[in-house]
C-alpha cells in the first residue's frame, strides 16, 4: 500500500535506504532535542476554527518574493540528493515545477545549478554557504545568476558544522561516484576520506568560513543583482538587522535541529520575528512541518510560506520524482481541507485569531 501521509513516507524511506543514508537525513545534532521539539511545538498549538463560512470555493495560492505559488509550500535546500535517487535534484526540481512552487538548490548538490534550473519553469533559488575561498564563492554566485536563479539564500546558522552523532557513528561518506557538482575546484568536490567524524563535518569545517559577519552579507549583496535572503534566523533582532542590511526575505530556521541542539523551535520563534519585521520583507519558516494544519498554523502566525525538507527526500527515496510529487500533493490536499475546516477561503484569511493559544514569543536562541 502506498504511503498516505508524510509520516508513512518516512517509514517507507527508512525501509528502502541504507542506514547511513537514512540517518544522514533523519538525524540531527547531539541529543536531537530540537529536532523533536520542532514537531512537538506544532502539536502544542491549537486552532480555533471559524464556523458558518461558505468555503465551497478556495484559493490556496500565494506569493513569495513576488513569485506566485500554487500553495504556500516551498522545496528547501537539501544536500546530495543523488544518494537517494539517481536523478537527484533534477527529479526534485521537476516535481516542484509540477507543483508550481519554488525550489531552493543546495550548494552541496550532486547536480549542477544549470541542470536544475533547466529542469523547472518555475523559480529556482540557490542556497549559498560562504567558503574560505572567496573567489570560488563568487564564482558560484555568478554561475547561479547567469543560469537564471531568481534569488540567493545565504545560510547563516552554520559557522561550524553541528555535531551529528548518527553521522559520526556511521562514518558518513557520500557513496562512490557522487560528487558536489557545483564545486569545480580540485580537491573540494568530494568529502575527505578517513575522517573519524562525519566526512561532511570534516569537509565543512575544512572549507566553510567560520568568520562570516554582517560585512560578508554586504559583500554578497555587492556582487549580485538578484535578491538575497538569509536562512537560519531564530531571533527578532537578527531579522531586523538583516533587513537593515538589505535582505529581501527571511527564512526562520534552526536547520532542522541539525546545528545547535536545544535551540528554540522555529514555530515558537516565528511570531516575534513577524512582529519585528512588520511586513517589510516576506518571511518563511521550516522545521518539521508534516501536516496541512501545520501550514495553517505557520501562516496564521505570520509566515508567507513553509519549507519541507526531509519529506521531500523520503518521497524521492520511495518513488523518485513521482514520490516528491506525491508528498507535495498530500500536503496540498491536507492544507486545502484545513483551509475549509478553519473557515478560510484564501490565504489572506488565515490570520492569527485562528490560533487558540499562541506560542510564547521567543526572542533568543
Amino acid at each position: 500500500m502506498d504511503p498516505i501521509n508524510l509520516f508513512e513516507y518516512e517509514q517507507a524511506a527508512k525501509e528502502k535506504l541504507p542506514q547511513m543514508i537514512f540517518d544522514f537525513y533523519a538525524g540531527a545534532a547531539h541529543d536531537e532535542l530540537t529536532l523533536h521539539d520542532n514537531r512537538a511545538a506544532y502539536e502544542r498549538i491549537k486552532i480555533a476554527p471559524r464556523p458558518l463560512v461558505d468555503v465551497r470555493v478556495r484559493d490556496l495560492s500565494t506569493t513569495f518574493l513576488g513569485h506566485k505559488l500554487s500553495f504556500p509550500v516551498i522545496v528547501p535546500p537539501v544536500a546530495m540528493q543523488k544518494m537517494v535517487g539517481p536523478d537527484g535534484e533534477a527529479a526534485t526540481a521537476r516535481a516542484a515545477d509540477a507543483a508550481q512552487t519554488i525550489m531552493i538548490l543546495s550548494t552541496l548538490s550532486n547536480t549542477t545549478i544549470e541542470e536544475v534550473i533547466k529542469a523547472s519553469k518555475h523559480p529556482v533559488f540557490f542556497q549559498l554557504y560562504i567558503y574560505k575561498d572567496r573567489e570560488m564563492t563568487k564564482s558560484l554566485v555568478q554561475r547561479a545568476e547567469a543560469a537564471g536563479a531568481k534569488a540567493l539564500v545565504l545560510t547563516v546558522d552554520a559557522p561550524l558544522w553541528g555535531h551529528r552523532e548518527r553521522d559520526q557513528r556511521n562514518h558518513f561518506q557520500m557513496p562512490p561516484g557522487l560528487y558536489l557538482k557545483n564545486i569545480t575546484k580540485e580537491g573540494m568536490e568530494d568529502l575527505p576520506k578517513g575522517a573519524k567524524e562525519s566526512g561532511l563535518e570534516a569537509y565543512t569545517n575544512m572549507f566553510f568560513d567560520p568568520g562570516i559577519t554582517w560585512k560578508d552579507l554586504e559583500w554578497l549583496r555587492s556582487i549580485t543583482k538578484i535578491p538575497v535572503l538569509i536562512k537560519g534566523v531564530t531571533r527578532a533582532d537578527a531579522a531586523v538587522r538583516a533587513i537593515d542590511h538589505g535582505v529581501s526575505g527571511i527564512i526562520v530556521s534552526n536547520h532542522g535541529g541539525r546545528q545547535l541542539d536545544t535551540c528554540v523551535a522555529t514555530i515558537d520563534a516565528l511570531p516575534s520575528i513577524i512582529d519585528a519585521v512588520a511586513g517589510r520583507v516576506d518571511v518563511a519558516v521550516d522545521g518539521n512541518v508534516r501536516r496541512g494544519t501545520d501550514v495553517i498554523k505557520a501562516l496564521a502566525l505570520g509566515a508567507k510560506a513553509v519549507l519541507i525538507g526531509r519529506p521531500i527526500i523520503w518521497g524521492l527515496a520511495v518513488a523518485g520524482q513521482q514520490g516528491v510529487t506525491n508528498v507535495l500533493e498530500i500536503l496540498r490536499k491536507e492544507f486545502d481541507l484545513a483551509m475549509a475546516l478553519t473557515g478560510c477561503r484564501n490565504v489572506r484569511e488565515v490570520t492569527r485569531d485562528l490560533i487558540a493559544h499562541p506560542p510564547r514569543y521567543a526572542h533568543l536562541c
